[in-house]
C-alpha cells in the first residue's frame, strides 16, 4: 500500500492521517485474530501428525516381528511319556515308572539363512515363562507323578523379528543372573521350590525321578529337596519329591561348586555351571518338534545300582560316578572326559 499523501510541510494531510489510524486500528484486532486461528491450526496439525506418526511407529514395529512356537514332546524312546505308564529304560532296560520330568530352557534363538542366531522375546505370560526363561513340564499329578503338578506345559512362544529362519538354538538351564534368587520370592515360574535347590547352589534345571522298584540304594543321606511351593495361578509344587517308596534313581541337574563372599548367600560364580546350548542347524517351528528323550538320556547307566556313599541317582556332583553317562548325553564335559555329544535332545517332526 502507497504512503500517505504530505502536505508542503512534509506531514500528512489531517484526514488522510484520521483514516489511516482507523484503517490500523481496525485492521490490528482482525490480524491478531486471524493469526491465533492460524496459529492453532498449526498447532493441531502438529498434534494430529504426532499422533498418526506414532500409530503408524507402532504398526511398523508390529508388523517387524512375527510370533513362534516352540513344540517339544516328551518320550522314552519311540514312546510319547505318559505318568503312571513304565518302559524298559538304561543300559539293562530295566522297567522304570518316571515319577517326575520337567526342566527349564532359556535364551532361545532362531537361526537365519545368514546364520544370524536372532533371540527370542519370550510371551510375559506370568505362569511359565519370565524374562528369557521358559518351563517345560510333562508330568500331571496322576500315577506315580503325584507330587507334580496338575497343569502341563509343552511349548515356547514369543516373537522374533520378520525373517527367514532355518535352525534354533536355546540353553538348557537358567542364566546366571536369574540362578541364585530365592524360589519362595520369584516370580512364576521360578517359585518351584521343587526345582530349587538352595540360594547357594540355584534351580535344579532338570528335574527326572525314576521309580526302578527294588534298586539298591546307597545308605548315604540324599539332598535336601525343597518344600512346598506354587507356580503361577495356582500350580503346587512338590513336597519333599521323591519318588514313593523311597526307591529310584533321581536326575537333578543344576550348577555345582558355587562360591559365595563371606557373609553372602548369593555366590559370585560356579565351577561347574551345567548350563548346555544346544542348536538344531535345520529346524522348521512350523514342521518340527524338540524331543526330550529320557531313553537317551540314561542309555549308559545302571539304574538299579548306585555308586557308595554318593546321593541316590545323579545329583549333578562332579565326583559321583553315577553322573557319567549321563552328563555326557546332556551335552557336558564330566569327570575330566568330553563329551561325544549331548544325545537327550533331538528334532522331529509335527505331528497334525
Amino acid at each position: 500500500m502507497s504512503s500517505p499523501k504530505l502536505s508542503k510541510a512534509g506531514r500528512p494531510y489531517p484526514l488522510i492521517a484520521g483514516l489511516e489510524f482507523t484503517w490500523r486500528s481496525r485492521l490490528s484486532p482482525l490480524i491478531r485474530k486471524i493469526m491465533n486461528k492460524i496459529i492453532s491450526l498449526c498447532l493441531a496439525t502438529l498434534s494430529l501428525t504426532a499422533v498418526v506418526s506414532l500409530v503408524a511407529r507402532q504398526r511398523l514395529q508390529a508388523s517387524d516381528t512375527q510370533p513362534v512356537t516352540i513344540q517339544f514332546q516328551g518320550v522314552a524312546g519311540d514312546t510319547l511319556f505318559r505318568c503312571g505308564e513304565s518302559y524298559p529304560l538304561g543300559r539293562e532296560s530295566i522297567l522304570t515308572t518316571p515319577a517326575d520330568f520337567r526342566f527349564y530352557v532359556s535364551e532361545v534363538e532362531l537361526i537365519d539363512t545368514a546364520g544370524n542366531a536372532m533371540p527370542m522375546t519370550l510371551e510375559q505370560d506370568g505362569q511359565w515363562q519370565y524374562q528369557n526363561v521358559a518351563l517345560l513340564d510333562f508330568e500331571d499329578k496322576t500315577g506315580a507323578c503325584a507330587n507334580g503338578t496338575t497343569e502341563t506345559r509343552d511349548r515356547v512362544t514369543g516373537t522374533v523379528p520378520v525373517g527367514d529362519y532355518v535352525g534354533l538354538r536355546f540353553t538348557l538351564g537358567i542364566p546366571f543372573a536369574l540362578n541364585h534368587a530365592d524360589a519362595a520370592l520369584a516370580p512364576s515360574p521360578l517359585n518351584l521350590t521343587s526345582m530349587w535347590w538352595n540360594w547357594r547352589g540355584g534351580y535344579k534345571f532338570v528335574r527326572i525321578d525314576l521309580e526302578t522298584g527294588k534298586m539298591a540304594a546307597s545308605p548315604s543321606a540324599t539332598k535336601s529337596e525343597g518344600g512346598q511351593g506354587s507356580h503361577g495361578g495356582g500350580h503346587s509344587g512338590h513336597g519333599n519329591g521323591h519318588p514313593t517308596g523311597g526307591a529310584g534313581f533321581l536326575i537333578h541337574l543344576g550348577s555345582t561348586g558355587c562360591q559365595a563372599a563371606a557373609g553372602s548367600q548369593q555366590p559370585t560364580a560356579c565351577s561347574n555351571p551345567n548350563r548346555v546350548t544346544v542348536t538344531f542347524a535345520d529346524f522348521d517351528p512350523a514342521a518340527n518338534v524338540v524331543i526330550a528323550d529320557l531313553a537317551a538320556l540314561v542309555r549308559d547307566n545302571t539304574l538299579m545300582t548306585n555308586a557308595p556313599n554318593t546321593p541316590v541317582g545323579c545329583m549333578s556332583s562332579p565326583n559321583d560316578g553315577d553322573c557319567l553317562g549321563i552328563m555326557h548325553n546332556f551335552g557336558l564335559t564330566f569327570g575330566g572326559q568330553a563329551t561325544p555329544g549331548q544325545t537327550f535332545f533331538r528334532m522331529g517332526d509335527r505331528t497334525p
